[in-house]
């Protein structure tokens, strides 16, 4: 009985000394690695012109899609805006060719880089709160930290990859379509979106029910990309001069939907260091976890 209780206070003793070693050493090691790896993604997002400074340089891309081309263009991408969009669409009906493109004195944010760009600077701020001098005591305040950073770097990850669903009047309303000359014509609605490592562009024909239509007539709700039948009350009546807009009491269909989209490189690096990121978190907290038992009553 004496030897199995000094083989496990032999077996306690050596599993103290390696969890202190985790809290006092690997720990640091990890944050530091943490940081480096979302240093690197902050950088993409800035993106900027000449040394670490100045204005984020502007990137031209190309449009496509392999399903239509009734939409071509180039969007130019600078940091987390569209600083301009030169785009033709050739409508169905006739083959009429229509070229929009942004006002020179308009950009418009995307805000979902913008706020995945914000939780990374949040999740850095995180981590360094915590410099190599700083002594964890306990695997539960190593968790915590473990915990808010990841809870950043899920939100900046969601924010590129779950676009914001908008009914039809909300894409209507958008200042998006105040950017364009010349103005666009009221029945065609535009929206303009991140989707993983993709830039999206979706233009949207609507055309007016007849007031003896026999369609059901039910508005649709919110979504990311509505589909040829979408309703919704009213049109958007625009005044090409002043670019105010409201809406009249037609009610109208969605007829055609053109969705094209070009891939961003550094946003797929972006999307790359956050999941090595989560992983590496976790990990962490995976090895913390084996001690857990000596948490609640032996601080290191």
């Amino acid at each position: 009985m004496a030897t199995v209780m000094a083989a496990t206070a032999a077996e306690r003793a050596v599993l103290e000394e390696e969890f202190r070693w985790l809290l006092h050493d690997e720990v640091h090691a990890v944050l530091k690695q943490l940081q480096d790896i979302l240093k690197e993604a902050s950088l993409r997002f800035t993106l900027p012109g000449s040394g670490t400074e100045g204005p984020a340089k502007q990137e031209n891309f190309i449009l496509g899609s392999c399903g239509t081309d009734q939409v071509k263009g180039v969007l130019t991408l600078q940091g987390d805006a569209l600083s301009q969009a030169d785009v033709n669409l050739k409508m169905p009906r006739n083959n009429q060719l229509l070229h929009f493109a942004f006002r020179e004195d308009k950009q418009w944010k995307l805000q979902q880089i913008q706020d995945a760009r914000n939780h990374v600077s949040q999740a850095i701020y995180l981590l360094t709160s915590r410099d190599q001098s700083y002594q964890f005591k306990t695997g539960a305040e190593v968790l915590k930290l473990m915990d808010a950073v990841m809870l950043q770097l899920t939100r900046a990850r969601n924010r590129l990859t779950t676009p914001a669903t908008l009914t039809l009047p909300e894409i209507a309303a958008s200042g998006l379509t105040r950017m364009f000359a010349p103005a666009l014509p009221s029945d065609l609605l535009v929206n303009v979106y991140i989707n993983l490592n993709k830039l999206c562009l979706t233009v949207y024909q609507l055309h007016a029910l007849q007031p003896n239509s026999t369609k059901n007539f039910r508005p649709a709700g919110g979504a990311v990309l509505h589909s040829p039948g979408a309703m919704l009350a009213g049109t958007l009546l625009r005044d090409p001069l002043t670019a105010h807009s409201e809406w009249g009491s037609q009610r109208l269909e969605v007829s055609h939907v053109h969705k094209v989209e070009c891939v961003i490189p550094w946003l797929n690096d972006a999307l790359v260091y956050f999941t090595v990121s989560l992983q590496l978190c976790q990990q962490l907290k995976d090895k913390i976890s084996v001690f857990s038992s000596y948490w609640s009553y032996r601080p290191f």
